[in-house]
């Protein structure tokens, strides 16, 4: 119990950059994924939680919404909230960044390492295409090397818009601390936006990582990789886009089918 109440006191940031009941739903999922709220366990009421986190309960009820909707916790009337006996797996099924999909309380945590963050001013024509914008209007690049145990897995390759669509300010905002998170793109998207980004898809196809690539992940360039290109809208308008390579020591990704 004081290891719950210390990882859940830990303060919140209150700059005004990423909204308080997305940091409360992040911490309390944090603690679910880390095993510290485990499988099956009574979470504190949200009256508890808001004093532990230091926010209102209005914060916390739209928190612990937000992970009953996703299967974390399952809510038993006149008694309280449960974390659920069998979590949801992370998968292509669930717009997740890369990072998530990778990672598992179980395995050995990842490592990012950012290699690029720049702002380009002509897009290539597929990056265009897919955000919906001409190929002469400015772009951010973000590139991210994904590690485990000091061994790069997979290389994240992001792309957002960066003017004259959904998000025309965040990147020039967020780009000086973005360029040295621990977090790819999207994780920074999700954790700021929420709900908003939405309409996402996913292409798999076989591939290898070429020569400029290779040498990033310390690879062969005709190592067989996976790619997966991911696109995500915010409010209905295209404004992501990524290719993720992916290689066969990442171990695998789940995808999850059912009958109509």
């Amino acid at each position: 119990m004081d290891d719950r109440r210390t990882f859940l006191s830990r303060p919140l940031t209150r700059d005004g950059g990423i909204p308080l009941r997305v940091q409360a739903h992040s911490r309390i999922l944090d603690g679910i994924r880390s095993g510290i709220l485990q499988p099956g366990s009574m979470v504190p009421t949200e009256a508890e939680l808001g004093q532990l986190l230091g926010v209102s309960r209005t914060v916390v009820r739209e928190a612990l919404m937000l992970l009953e909707e996703d299967g974390f916790l399952v809510a038993r009337r006149g008694i309280g909230r449960f974390v659920a006996d069998r979590l949801p797996q992370a998968g292509l099924h669930q717009l997740r960044p890369l990072e998530d999909l990778l990672g598992s309380p179980s395995a050995t945590p990842l490592q990012l390492q950012r290699t690029e963050v720049t702002r380009q001013t002509h897009s290539a024509t597929f990056v265009s295409e897919e955000l919906g914008i001409r190929p002469e209007e400015p772009t951010w690049f973000f590139e991210t090397v994904v590690l485990r145990n000091n061994t790069p897995i997979a290389l994240c390759q992001e792309h957002l818009a960066a003017q004259d669509n959904a998000a025309p300010n965040w990147a020039d905002r967020m780009h000086p601390q973005a360029a040295h998170v621990n977090h790819t793109l999207l994780a920074l998207l999700l954790a700021h936006y929420g709900p908003a980004v939405g309409a996402a898809t996913v292409k798999i196809a076989p591939g290898a990582p070429g020569t400029s690539r290779a040498a990033l992940l310390q690879t062969g360039p005709a190592e067989p990789a996976i790619v997966l290109t991911q696109t995500a809208a915010l409010n209905g308008r295209p404004f992501y886009l990524a290719k993720h390579l992916v290689l066969a020591g990442a171990g695998s990704l789940s995808l999850a089918q059912t009958t109509l």
